[in-house]
């Protein structure tokens, strides 16, 4: 059997279900994140409905004026949706062969929805701060608990797929950002009260993840995704996804995975013998991720525009030059590696552009991050953050897709999913540690 006996992804059915789930694992936290203002003002007084413009420029007139909720509001929430994303993609890594694919996506998809759904209540509940703050951060734990197990189960899958279904995913996680960040910037252009934008952010959450769940129903229908899962494709080993000639088992003399036969369970894989393979691209993509979290939102929320003067442009500096264009040019990133995969899964190149990231660090700490204690403002002008950024989250989506996309091509076709599901574990192991070491960088300021 060659590959011009495989099926076609009709109608790109199956890429674009795949993007719909990428958008679906990570809508609900970018929504959580974007919706800061609302909640920061929940934790002043959560009686009060003040227009979006008012609250931006309140939080924009400094920390000085905010209690201990608000100034350590992004901080703890990054690490509560960090650490239990952490931890619940590792138990995904070691227990996905005992539970079903099917009751670890559709039951995520689920509960994430109920949360979502419950969340869009409490929007028109009065609460105290310390209440609302407490069960905020339930909520943000529960949420990217389940997304943890999402998150794995779906690379897990894209895994057993040629290597540019990867794309997909992260491609439709870099749009959850955008279009989070979007939806902040016009709910601020549009006046409305902070109570009533945030449920609108809720809401529109719910429509995407309800959209995601039909989705995945929907996947296993498909003929193409069908050829694959069933052992019967092999995956693609070059960079131009095409696919190779598959090998039919003939002989029981050749030790094939029995699932390529027939119903029984797949054979038992190392993981240890998968991460000696890939954990070059493991740690790549772990590094990354350690960076960027270790820097945003934290960081770059607290750099102050230095050419408003209390104009309009205070009001959208946060929103425009930190939310909406990291998650544009992140998607960019993303994207680009459906049609570009440089360098190769084993240039030593790749390690070597994760780690120049690095430098990122002191650029961002040399902006005007107000308060500042220690260092010096090197990059105060407005054009000198934008740069930065762009090219941050530039590199951010381009290498964490790319790491994303080859990791699972350096092991055989049956040890796919593994490696899908320990890339993930590693990537969310980045994004803990760049949570912790968020306080250590911004008190290095």
């Amino acid at each position: 059997m060659t590959a011009m006996n495989a099926p076609r992804d009709k109608y790109y059915a199956v890429w674009i279900i795949f993007f719909i789930m990428g958008l679906g694992t990570l809508l609900p936290w970018n929504f959580f994140m974007t919706a800061t203002m609302y909640f920061t003002a929940r934790l002043k007084d959560p009686s009060a409905v003040l227009p979006a413009n008012q609250t931006a420029n309140a939080t924009s007139a400094g920390a000085d004026s905010r209690n201990v909720l608000e100034a350590k509001f992004d901080n703890v929430m990054t690490l509560c949706a960090m650490l239990p994303l952490l931890v619940f993609t590792c138990l995904n890594s070691f227990l996905y062969q005992r539970v079903s694919q099917k009751l670890r996506v559709f039951g995520s998809l689920v509960v994430i929805l109920v949360i979502f759904l419950v969340t869009a209540v409490f929007v028109k509940v009065d609460m105290a701060p310390l209440p609302f703050f407490t069960i905020t951060m339930i909520k943000i734990v529960f949420i990217n608990s389940f997304g943890a197990i999402l998150q794995g189960s779906l690379f897990g899958i894209a895994g057993m797929l040629p290597a540019s279904y990867t794309t997909p995913i992260m491609s439709g996680q870099g749009l959850a950002g955008a279009f989070a960040a979007f939806a902040m910037i016009c709910a601020l252009a549009s006046g409305s009260a902070l109570q009533d934008s945030a449920f609108g952010y809720f809401i529109t959450a719910c429509v995407v993840v309800l959209l995601a769940i039909v989705s995945y129903l929907a996947l296993p229908r498909l003929e193409f995704f069908q050829y694959y899962t069933d052992g019967v494709g092999s995956r693609p080993s070059d960079d131009d996804g095409k696919m190779e000639t598959l090998k039919i088992v003939e002989s029981p003399s050749e030790k094939a995975p029995a699932n390529l036969l027939d119903d029984e369970a797949p054979p038992t894989v190392s993981m240890l013998h998968i991460f000696k393979q890939i954990w070059v691209i493991a740690l790549s993509v772990c590094f990354v991720f350690t960076v960027t979290i270790g820097v945003f939102p934290a960081m770059t929320v607290a750099v102050k525009s230095t050419v408003a003067n209390g104009g309009a442009w205070d009001v959208y500096f946060i929103p425009v030059a930190c939310f909406l264009l990291f998650n544009v040019m992140d998607w960019a990133g993303r994207s680009l590696t459906g049609v570009c995969m440089w360098p190769g899964k084993d240039s030593f190149w790749l390690p070597v552009l994760v780690a120049m990231r690095l430098v990122f660090v002191p650029l961002f700490m040399l902006c005007n991050v107000q308060p500042r204690h220690f260092l010096p403002v090197l990059f105060s002008h407005d054009a000198w953050y934008i740069i930065i950024m762009i090219f941050f989250s530039f590199s951010n989506g381009y290498l964490s897709s790319l790491c994303m996309c080859l990791g699972p091509k350096k092991v055989a076709p049956h040890e796919a999913e593994t490696a899908g599901a320990i890339m993930a574990f590693f990537l969310t192991l980045g994004l803990a540690l760049g949570a912790g070491l968020s306080f250590a960088f911004q008190a290095m300021v």
